[in-house]
């Protein structure tokens, strides 16, 4: 009992310390859990040496995996993407795994030990990119849906290896083909099986779990559903992870996918962080001592092919040059996929610890990577592309046109701004860096030109000092900024008007030059003031009045609010964050009887003093304070801490 206590202390704290680490280092915590493998493992500190005891209870993360992985698997939308899904996957997923293979035969390797290992590295990783293209909103874009579908046919095959795989390391010669076909017949059998009552039989039970309305009943029968089915094809001598795939599936079809969803989440996160921290024990910090050289060679060579790879097999198929680029930038790398298949594996002693270590570096130093990929795939398609696109040549604004808006950045917010500036009669030239949004603006006749809106010969180009107006349309404060400045050099005269995401910028932007800041989260609160006053008959003059003061006012009534337990210590300029605070004056409050001014209060402002029911919005310095008086500070929170201290005194 206190071996297994100190363990799961050492194995809980280890992960934790080094999942926060690589958050705050913007590293996926796939690798947090295999470093934390690696210095608990035998070839780390060895804290654990009982890896194998581990990896049994690790094996029922992949069982959870398997089984989200089927909710969210969807029919549907895999017949949406069936060209890219049935065309690009396959393709993508043989190649490269013949590649590997053949390099590895060539080094020496047996045939077990280098079909393993190809198949490993042929897949990517879902999680890293499904969750990076969600958090940019770039699922429903060319190379999101492009990767989404390859990513797809790749979580198939890895279900199939898995599957394979015991199959495989257990026969020989012809009686692999027969235990291959018995295999499949039993896959199909439980396929019909789990689809008759995954179709008739599981939404009555849970139906009938949900009429309890009790949280703890329907999460015990999600656990049992996935569990059961992976018991199930366990004594059919299949994988548990296929029954739990398949059982996720049929699932995935009802109205309780989403709750069964969230009720795993919790165990297949924990789960599955075991499972990569047994993985982690496999790697021996000596082997990537001595070979660190074939490491990233091999690393480096694999994610070139794979993107050059998927960039050819996605132009065969049509797809715009960018879409291409892009999709093959992220989609370079190894994925979690072949941890699993790596460790499974060693578990069946088809391949040796050693040799295992040695594919779980190369994996991990590819995800290691993947984010910076991720972040500036769209930069780094445009430098490769740049020398080979067929750009639409683009000539400088006529000396004929004046008056006209220059928008910097022609996304959603730019079209819209052109199509109400065509409505009106006014002349607009946009200025964008995305050449696939160049080509189709060009080929419906917009007037765009390429280039970055804060160089100078760009902006002389999109007729600078003729301009009445310049729009910065994209929410990027610096590179505002910077074009703000170079707008200034050449025409001071322009009125420049930036779009930003809320008011941390404002005064920056405003100090250098520009004549209105419109930040979204500002303005969307406006809105949805403006129309709760007018449902509740507020005069629409009244209203009107409101805004337009409160926007003369840069916003100041609508900076800062109340903060609950989750407060950001500064904001994305790297300030401290300024937010409101309620103090209300006891009876032994130092500042009693004491004016606004002779509390001494630095770096906070007054925004109100509530007395009686009565409020008094910025209230005069001379403003005595009394019994009962609640005080609205706002200001950076060690301020407001240093001046409630001032005001209750104590």
């Amino acid at each position: 009992m206190h071996d297994t206590l100190t363990l799961t202390v050492v194995l809980l704290s280890s992960a934790v310390v080094a999942v926060v680490l690589f958050r705050r280092l913007g590293m996926p915590p796939i690798l947090a859990y295999l470093l934390s493998g690696l210095a608990a493992g035998p070839f780390g500190f060895g804290w654990i040496n009982d890896v194998e005891g581990i990896q049994h209870l690790a094996e029922f993360g992949i069982v959870f995996l398997l089984f989200t992985l089927g909710l969210e698997f969807s029919i549907p939308r895999l017949l949406t993407l069936r060209r890219i899904v049935f065309g690009a996957g396959p393709l993508q997923v043989v190649l490269t795994a013949a590649a590997v293979f053949a390099v590895m035969r060539l080094l020496g390797f047996q045939p077990m030990t280098a079909g393993i290992t190809a198949g490993a590295l042929a897949l990517s990783s879902t999680a890293i990119v499904i969750r990076d293209l969600i958090g940019r909103g770039a699922v429903n874009t060319g190379y999101g849906r492009a990767s989404t579908g390859i990513l797809l046919f790749q979580d198939l095959a890895a279900v199939i290896m898995l599957v394979m795989l015991p199959v495989i390391s257990t026969s020989n010669g012809n009686a692999l083909w027969t235990m291959t076909g018995i295999t499949l017949g039993k896959s199909l059998l439980l396929f019909a099986g789990i689809y008759v009552v995954g179709k008739w039989i599981l939404p009555r039970l849970l139906e009938e779990t949900g009429r309890t309305r009790s949280d703890e009943v329907f999460v015990m029968t999600a656990l049992l559903l996935a569990l059961v089915a992976a018991w199930v094809t366990h004594l059919m001598g299949l994988s548990m992870a296929l029954g739990a795939f398949l059982a996720g599936m049929m699932l995935g079809e009802s109205h309780f996918r989403h709750q069964i969803e969230a009720d795993l989440r919790p165990f297949r996160d924990l789960l599955l962080g075991l499972f990569f921290i047994s993985v982690g024990m496999l790697v021996d910090p000596n082997l990537f001592a001595e070979q660190w050289h074939w490491i990233i060679l091999a690393a480096v060579s694999l994610m070139l092919f794979k993107a050059v790879l998927i960039f050819a097999l996605l132009r065969l198929l049509g797809e715009p040059t960018d879409t291409a680029t892009r999709s093959g930038l992220v989609l370079s790398q190894c994925g979690e996929f072949g941890f699993v298949l790596v460790a499974l594996a060693v578990s069946h002693q088809v391949m040796s610890p050693g040799k295992a270590g040695l594919l779980v570096s190369i994996t991990v130093l590819t995800m290691a990577v993947t984010p910076g990929l991720l972040q500036h795939s769209g930069k780094l398609s445009r430098r490769l592309l740049r020398p080979w696109m067929d750009i639409p040549k683009d000539s400088p604004v006529s000396d004929d046109i004046t008056g006209h808006v220059i928008l910097c950045g022609y996304g959603r917010v730019g079209q819209n701004l052109m199509r109400y500036l065509n409505r009106f009669h006014l002349k607009g030239v946009a200025v964008d860096m995305d050449l696939v949004r160049l080509q189709e603006a060009s080929a419906a006749g917009e007037h765009i030109l390429f280039g970055d809106a804060s160089r100078k010969d760009i902006l002389e180009r999109a007729g600078i000092h003729r301009a009445r107006l310049l729009v910065v349309t994209f929410d990027d404060a610096r590179l505002a900024e910077r074009i703000i400045h170079s707008c200034r050099d050449l025409n001071s005269k322009v009125r420049v008007l930036v779009r930003t995401r809320d008011d941390t910028h404002l005064d920056t932007l405003t100090a250098a030059g520009a004549a209105e800041v419109v930040p979204e989260v500002l303005e969307a609160s406006l809105m949805l003031v403006a129309h709760a006053l007018m449902m509740l008959d507020v005069p629409f003059e009244r209203v009107l009045a409101m805004l337009r003061k409160t926007r003369r006012d840069r916003y100041r009534m609508l900076q800062g609010y109340y903060h609950g337990d989750s407060f950001p210590t500064s904001d994305s300029a790297g300030k401290p964050y300024r937010l409101l605070h309620a103090v209300t004056l006891s009876d032994k409050a130092r500042s009693i009887g004491l004016s606004i001014h002779d509390c001494a209060l630095r770096d906070v402002e007054i925004r109100a003093v509530k007395r009686n029911e009565q409020t008094r919005e910025r209230p005069d310095d001379t403003l005595r304070l009394e019994q009962g008086d609640t005080v609205i500070l706002y200001g950076p929170l060690e301020a407001v801490e240093a001046a409630e201290v001032r005001l209750l005194g104590g």
